[in-house]
Parts: C-alpha cells; sequence; structure tokens
C-alpha cells in the first residue's frame, strides 16, 4: 500500500498531498510554499516524479508548476484548462503510472467545469482525493467562477457526487483538498476523514434528489473572499514559488512615514497583546488566526504592507502566509514590540466579554456591532444590534454609528480585527472577546 502524507495549511483551510510506494511520489495540489513538499520528499527518501492538480485554484495561488519545474517532475493539468505554461494533459479516465502506483483521472466539474478527480488504483486500500469536488459531509462551492455559471455548476457538482459513488467502492477514502475551513466549502464539513460508503449516508448530493440539492445548495451560499478573484488568473499563468527571503527591516520613522502614506501596517501580535498595547494607527490580524484570508479579503489589493511582529519567526510565517494568496512581498518589517515601532503614546483596546455588555447596557447607552457574516446574523443576533460583516468595514465605515461601539464576533478573533480598523478611523472601540454562541444568551442579551 503506498504511503500518504498530508500536508496542512490551516490558515485557508486547505490540504495537500504527498504519495509515494518508497522510491516515487506524486503530489496533489501543492500549496505555493514548495520547501514543505521538498523537504517531505527528502525526509522520506524518495523523488517526485508527477504533480496533479485538481482543478484551477481560487483561494490560493499553486505550487504545482514551480515544484514540477524544480524537480523535473510531470505536472498534470486537466488538458481543457486554459492556461499559458507548458503542462501534460490529462482527460478524464486517463490512467497514469508512478512509479508502482497507478493514478487515474476522473472528471467531477462541480466546482469548476474542469475539475479532476484522482483515484489511487489499490485493490486493498482505495483512495481518491477529491480536491474541491466531493468533500467530508459537503461539496464545493458552485459560483466562484460568477453567479451566471451556479445553477449549472450544481447539477455539475451534484452528478460528480455520483459517479464517485457509483464508480468507487464504498471503503474508498476520501482526501479532499478543501473543507478544514476554507471558504470553498459550499456548506460546513463534517469530521476529519470519510469514505464513500459514509458520504453515502451523510453528503446531501448524495442523500438529496438534484433539484432539493441544487436549491438547498444556492440558497444557503455564503460570501467568499475578495482576493479570490486573483487567484484563478494566477494559477492560470504559471506562478513562481514563494520569495521567502527576508523583508526589509524598518525603523520608527519609516514606520510612521508608511503609516501615513495610507500604507497598512498589519500587527501579527494576538489580539490580547495588541490590546495590552500597540502602536497608533495599526491594524491586527493576528497569527494564530486565519491571517492570511482576512489580510487578502480586506486589504484593497495592490496596498503595501509592513509586518509587526515579535520575532524574526513571526514575521517569516507572516511572509510565507501572504504569498500563498499572491501577496509576493512585505514592503517591511519590524521586530520587538510597540514601543520599538513608535515614539508616541501607546494605543490601547479594552476587552469584555458579553456579561460586561449585558451590565453596561443598562447603565448608558452603547452601540453593539455585530460583524459576523449574514449568515451567522441570520440564524441570530442580538436585539438591537448593527450588523456591518468585518469585510465591510472599510467600505461601509460612513454607516458605522457615532458613540461607543461595543464590536462582536462569533469569538473574539474578527472582532478584533474589525475593532482594530475602527480604533484607527478615530472610533471609541470596546472589543466583544467572547464566544457568542456560548455567552450571549447566557448573559441575558435577547436574541433575535
Amino acid at each position: 500500500m503506498p504511503t500518504i502524507h498530508t500536508i496542512e495549511t490551516k490558515s485557508l483551510g486547505d490540504r495537500s498531498y504527498l504519495v509515494h510506494d518508497g522510491d516515487v511520489a506524486f503530489v496533489i495540489d501543492p500549496q505555493r510554499d514548495i520547501e514543505r513538499v521538498l523537504k517531505l520528499a527528502t525526509d522520506e527518501g524518495v523523488r517526485i516524479e508527477a504533480i496533479f492538480e485538481t482543478h484551477i485554484h481560487n483561494d490560493y495561488v499553486t505550487g504545482g508548476y514551480a515544484l514540477a519545474q524544480q524537480v523535473g517532475a510531470k505536472y498534470y493539468v486537466n488538458g481543457d484548462d486554459d492556461v499559458s505554461f507548458e503542462r501534460t494533459p490529462i482527460a478524464d479516465k486517463d490512467v497514469i503510472d508512478v512509479g508502482s502506483m497507478k493514478v487515474q483521472a476522473l472528471l467531477t466539474p462541480g466546482h469548476t467545469f474542469t475539475h479532476l478527480s484522482y483515484a489511487l488504483l489499490d485493490d486493498a486500500e482505495p483512495v481518491v482525493f477529491t480536491g474541491g469536488s466531493l468533500l467530508y459531509g459537503a461539496t464545493g462551492r458552485p459560483d466562484l467562477l460568477g453567479k451566471e455559471h451556479a445553477e449549472a455548476l450544481a447539477r455539475h457538482q451534484h452528478a460528480s457526487a455520483h459517479r464517485l459513488a457509483s464508480e468507487l467502492p464504498d471503503e474508498t477514502q476520501i482526501m479532499p483538498t478543501h473543507g478544514f475551513g476554507s471558504f470553498c466549502s459550499a456548506t460546513p464539513t463534517t469530521g476529519d476523514s470519510s469514505t464513500i460508503g459514509l458520504e453515502k449516508k451523510q453528503n446531501p448530493a448524495l442523500t438529496q434528489g438534484e433539484e432539493e440539492y441544487v436549491e438547498a445548495l444556492l440558497a444557503g451560499l455564503d460570501v467568499f473572499p475578495a482576493y479570490y478573484a486573483h487567484m484563478g488568473p494566477a494559477n492560470a499563468s504559471g506562478p513562481d514559488a514563494s520569495d521567502l527571503s527576508p523583508v526589509h527591516r524598518a525603523d520608527k520613522q519609516e514606520l510612521r512615514a508608511r503609516l501615513e502614506a495610507g500604507e497598512w501596517l498589519v500587527d501579527l501580535r494576538t489580539r490580547t497583546a495588541f490590546a495590552a498595547g500597540h502602536a497608533p494607527g495599526t491594524y491586527n490580524i493576528g497569527l494564530d488566526g486565519q491571517f492570511s484570508t482576512y489580510l487578502g479579503w480586506l486589504i484593497p489589493w495592490g496596498t503595501p504592507v509592513t509586518l509587526l511582529g515579535e520575532s524574526e519567526e513571526q514575521v517569516a510565517e507572516a511572509q510565507r502566509e501572504m504569498t500563498l494568496i499572491g501577496i509576493d512581498r512585505a514592503a517591511a518589517s519590524a521586530t520587538g514590540g510597540p514601543s520599538d515601532w513608535t515614539d508616541d503614546e501607546l494605543g490601547t483596546l479594552t476587552r469584555a466579554t458579553f456579561a460586561d455588555l449585558a451590565q453596561v447596557k443598562h447603565h448608558r447607552e452603547v452601540v453593539i456591532l455585530d460583524t459576523r457574516r449574514k449568515q451567522e446574523w441570520d440564524e441570530s443576533h442580538i436585539e438591537g444590534a448593527v450588523h456591518i460583516p468585518l469585510h465591510d468595514i472599510l467600505k461601509r465605515m460612513d454607516e458605522v454609528p457615532d458613540g461607543e461601539l461595543w464590536v462582536h464576533c462569533a469569538g473574539g478573533y474578527r472582532a478584533s480585527i474589525a475593532s482594530s480598523i475602527l480604533q484607527a478611523a478615530g472610533k471609541t472601540v470596546v472589543h466583544v472577546d467572547d464566544s457568542f454562541d456560548e455567552q450571549a444568551r447566557a448573559a441575558g442579551l435577547t436574541l433575535v
């Protein structure tokens, strides 16, 4: 049985795979920071002979082309994909020999029109790499190529799920690329592993008829990050590997000049550390959450970014994360703490709980600002709250009410980002760093 290694990219909610027979290997959907794949292959003592892309990704920049160039592997991309680089075209039902392993391409449109899944043909322990098609209890979203294609792709997705279920044994292990927090998933996924047999029991694409599935899928689609618009074109051009060389170090004077020029200075520390003290005007997008997702979603594309971290390692990690979504280089960096980044009086941010909010509402008038997404708001929200999702904060700043803002999300991370942006704009902010589902109602707040 071939050995399968999963390579997690938690900040984007994705997985890549390296599979080998002890001598040669193939890779499924590698991320742009190919050093992780190369190190794993070296540690395993195998050579990479093939790289397979399930689709032209919309949520990250691929490392497939760069990896193939570096190791001299064949780069398999659907022959019907419109790309500007040389690849080895592959089509439905093609079987590729990689060492002693056999990999069969299966056309599974839905997430895209040309999406492929790859079945590892092994009678003992069959596996299928499903990319953005069949996920754990869900499927890939069908609207990333435009709303005008969503219904057609949703119908394709239903048919593709049934194809996999009918052609592969129930014991086949499913190994998707998306679905671990990625916004490429149409709905939340279930569990951390699955099989075709289990999906037949739990996946709406396999338990519902086509019309019911399509109607529910399209009705339930939520927003997706703005940077997705740039990923398809980048991947179709054959992107280079991540440039992880150190970026320019800036002193206090340069940091001030960059801030005054309208550039983004991003504080990578935890929201707790940011609240205790930060350089005024900086934004807090902590590395302990979905840093690259929210940076890419919020920033006006092309705006220079300076990274502020506690250590060079923290800056390097943020730099790596940025390259995965096509922000190739930070403009500058600085390390240490806020007193190393500014001579101004440090800013602080008041943190509170939902219990605190319930108490203060009895004593003075405050504005409750809910920064969750629309689907979350529609499910339940605090009576009287104002709703502006995090991803809309910058473009809807003129809609933010005056007064004391108590800003919350579902758990605190997004609210910290929003609070830092609002505070930099001169607003009076309290960051509600608490669990909405567990504590809002328990605190006595009225939910509607």
